[in-house]
């Protein structure tokens, strides 16, 4: 008579790791395998409808099951303490348990070093580039003398297990703010008007809305039209073009709903156009609440936007010049 089927539990962090592995097409079969039992068992199907589902007996299901219970609480550590190893550790749960075999070829301090090495900025190595790729990457390896010799696939192999990219970037932004109190208050003044939007939204119908531009978009025409798609063949582009100077979108997100709302194009983003763009934001609900999160561009806070505010909410005071206090 079959026994229970290991309860199977998975926190938030563990279960995008796990779904990230059982779609991965560099992973083994295996680990793929192991981590779809583990999310198909944490949904509360049992151990023959997931082994009918990706392949394997009923057996095989209860033993990854078994070991991802045993594992789990070691797993929820490694997530507390030391949250940028937990993807190596979930890795090393779903991996065979080591065999018999030849002696790996490298130790643990050259990976080590290598790892390291992918994390230094090129130039350091006297290396034209600004990114390193895997081939770059075992060129330098075998110059520092790290190793004596390694492929290529071998170092995007390490890369891969300590979920390191060098050949990829995000975009950021450094602060300009002087103040570190002024910064932080700024900070926590935004994140509290997104943690409110729901909650506005709801009972007053208030509408937040985060705003930006998209400067020096390129507004081309292909000097042809396109070619439809066919069968056995995918649709094809013009590759020569005609440029007509370049244009800036300005655009708003509603925070709460998603949408975007109000595009505007217009060839600068100069004082006047932001007002009018504001202008046309605010007429989609003209009796309804608005709360607008901009950047701290010199046009999102001009003489005129406080002027046209003022209109709208029918101060009729003097609001005297800007940058000029009155006493």
């Amino acid at each position: 008579m079959p026994g229970t089927a290991a309860k199977i539990r998975i926190s938030e962090k563990q279960q995008v790791v796990l779904q990230e592995f059982s779609r991965s097409r560099t992973q083994s079969k295996g680990v793929v395998q192991r981590a779809t039992i583990i999310l198909l068992g944490f949904q509360g199907l049992l151990n023959e409808a997931i082994a009918l589902e990706i392949g394997l007996n009923r057996q095989q299901v209860g033993v990854w099951r078994q070991r991802w219970r045993d594992a789990w609480e070691t797993l929820c550590s490694w997530e507390c303490n030391e949250p940028h190893r937990l993807r190596e550790a979930i890795l090393d749960v779903l991996t065979d348990a080591p065999r018999p075999g030849c002696p790996a070829k490298f130790t643990a301090e050259q990976v080590s070093q290598i790892i390291a090495l992918a994390c230094e900025p090129p130039e350091l190595s006297g290396r034209p580039i600004n990114r390193w790729t895997h081939r770059e990457l075992q060129e330098e390896v075998v110059v520092r003398k790290i190793v004596e010799k390694i492929s290529v696939a071998q170092v995007g192999r390490f890369l891969l297990n300590s979920a390191v990219q060098p050949h990829r970037k995000k975009m950021w932004l450094n602060t300009t703010e002087k103040d570190p109190e002024k910064f932080q208050r700024d900070v926590e003044n935004v994140c509290q008007t997104y943690l409110e939007a729901s909650a506005k939204a709801a009972t007053k119908g208030t509408h937040t809305v985060s705003i930006d531009e998209a400067t020096a978009l390129q507004a081309i025409e292909r000097n042809a039209p396109d070619k439809p798609v066919k069968i056995g063949s995918v649709t094809k582009q013009e590759f020569e073009y005609t440029r007509h100077g370049t244009t800036t979108l300005t655009t708003g997100l509603d925070v709460v709903t998603g949408l975007i709302l109000s595009p505007t194009l217009e060839p600068t983003r100069t004082e006047p156009e932001f007002v009018h763009h504001i202008a046309r934001t605010v007429d989609t609900d003209a009796n309804g609440e608005w709360i607008f999160v901009v950047d701290g561009l010199n046009t999102h806070a001009s003489e005129s936007l406080a002027r046209w505010v003022a209109e709208q909410c029918d101060l009729i005071d003097d609001l005297g010049k800007k940058g000029i206090t009155e006493f």
